[in-house]
């Protein structure tokens, strides 16, 4: 059997199970999906050219969830925070995309630790934050997702303030659809969406659907809260672990 990207079966059968149990803590907890595949991936592969395939399974994955996450969506919030990530895409994905492998995995691995540890640090914001505040946290996370981890800054920002745990869900997963609508056409661009990344997505999502229809089964009955905050630190250990394989 013939794999994208020159991947082994061996390698396969690592991204699949990576990807199921990404797709299942997407299901579940509205973000992370991106950030924990891509520092899995980075273990084993050259992370960047399946940057495009995470995030087509992104969009695909928001089809599976959108009726049930509708009612909840903060439009005001998602909105202000697309309209930031749209400034900051296009200079970013530009500077991504000419790095070399070794630089990639650093960078990538480097941006979700210092994001989770912001996250882990139970940062809260003491007053309000207007359109104005949450268009800047959407530039931060335009640029961070030329690296695939855009939605880590939302989420640090998102989760300092009074959300119920359905609205933060919900909003994360438009913002993080909105945020791979616009990145995709400009990584076509740069030459990083090819006939692979097609095969790779096609070959992704029956093992999305179920990641996130279980997920989307916990969520009900479970804590978010507490979910999530396991979910970061996973990330955190995952990416120290890539910084230390690349750099010795």
């Amino acid at each position: 059997m013939v794999l994208p990207f020159d991947l082994s079966l061996a390698q396969g059968a690592f991204l699949a199970a990576a990807l199921f149990c990404a797709a299942v803590i997407r299901g579940y907890s509205g973000f992370g999906f991106s950030a924990i595949f891509i520092v899995l991936a980075a273990q084993i592969t050259n992370p960047l050219p399946l940057i495009p395939v995470v995030f087509s399974c992104e969009i695909a994955m928001t089809a599976f969830q959108a009726k049930g996450i509708r009612p909840h969506v903060d439009w005001s919030r998602a909105g202000a925070l697309l309209f930031g990530a749209a400034l900051a895409v296009i200079p970013a994905v530009a500077i991504m995309a000419r790095l070399d492998p070794g630089q990639a995995r650093i960078a990538v691995s480097a941006l979700i630790l210092v994001l989770s540890l912001l996250l882990l640090s139970g940062w809260q914001l003491k007053r309000p934050i207007g359109r104005l505040g949450h268009g800047g946290v959407g530039i931060i996370a335009g640029t961070a997702n030329a690296a695939g981890v855009g939605g880590l800054p939302t989420a640090a920002f998102l989760s300092a303030q009074a959300l119920s745990p359905a609205a933060f869900r919900a909003t994360m997963i438009v913002f993080l659809t909105g945020i791979d609508l616009m990145a995709l056409p400009t990584m076509s661009a740069h030459g990083l969406v090819t006939g692979e990344t097609v095969a790779g997505a096609l070959m992704a999502f029956p093992i999305l659907g179920a990641g996130v229809w279980l997920g989307g089964r916990g969520f009900a009955s479970a804590d978010p809260v507490r979910f999530r905050r396991k979910v970061v630190m996973l990330l955190a250990t995952l990416a120290m672990l890539n910084i230390l394989k690349v750099a010795l």
